[in-house]
């Protein structure tokens, strides 16, 4: 369904990102990936005929712009770049909230920015930002600087969806709980992943092939009429 079309992925090379790329690809997307780790980045770009690997630190601006403008027209944008911090707001250092929301929102604002004129004149993208449940449960699973950062990127979502409804681009967040990731299989004991596991309704961890396939969803033609949404991926930790 996405053939001829150009998918970019930043945080490319960790769990949910190979996982949306391997996802986008058998769609038949051509992969622009990026991330700073730059050879588990490279070997994943390897995999795939045409697919290209840009090893970006995406708190720096500059690097953005230049990589934005190198790669060319987008059509298709995934926002999945993030860190993770842990503090509360009382150790929450104002560095630390700097660093996180520089990659967490800022950079997702400035590929947007940069992604949305060929975009617009194409009459045809589609945007997809990673968010959170820690965005909606004011950080249960997270820290403060975390947390605000997925909120944001929540209404980055939606005033980008708003200002280009009617320019044939759909702009849409997923805000997963859990992801089996090496989070949680290598920084967590096993009687830390139980005790997670028995406050999800669906007594399991989400996987990254799952996420991958939302992005997918959303990234299809068939999704232009949803715009400006958040779906939830939490295995019934909250409902709305």
């Amino acid at each position: 369904m996405l053939a001829g079309k150009t998918a970019l992925v930043t945080g490319a090379a960790g769990a949910i990102g190979s996982a949306v790329a391997a996802r986008l690809a058998a769609e038949g997307a051509r992969l622009v990936l990026l991330d700073v780790a730059e050879a588990p980045l490279r070997n994943l770009a390897r995999q795939w005929e045409g697919a290209t690997a840009w090893p970006v630190d995406l708190r720096d601006a500059g690097a953005i712009a230049a990589a934005a403008t190198a790669i060319g027209p987008v059509d298709i944008l995934v926002n999945n770049a993030g860190i993770l911090s842990n503090n509360k707001l009382d150790s929450t250092t104002l560095a630390e909230w700097q660093k996180v929301h520089a990659i967490n929102v800022d950079a997702a604002l400035l590929l947007t920015q940069a992604v949305l004129p060929g975009m617009r004149a194409r009459r045809w993208g589609r945007i997809v930002n990673m968010s959170s449940f820690a965005a909606k449960s004011g950080g249960l699973t997270a820290g403060t600087a975390y947390s605000v950062s997925k909120a944001a990127l929540i209404g980055l979502t939606f005033s980008v969806a708003r200002e280009t409804a009617g320019d044939g681009i759909t702009v849409n967040a997923i805000a997963p709980a859990y992801v089996m990731s090496p989070m949680i299989s290598e920084q967590l004991t096993e009687e830390q992943r139980q005790r997670q596991l028995a406050q999800i309704p669906v007594r399991r961890f989400c996987t990254p092939e799952e996420v991958a396939h939302t992005v997918a969803f959303l990234a299809d033609p068939l999704a232009g009429f949803i715009t400006g949404e958040v779906i939830d991926m939490n295995g019934g930790l909250q409902f709305d």
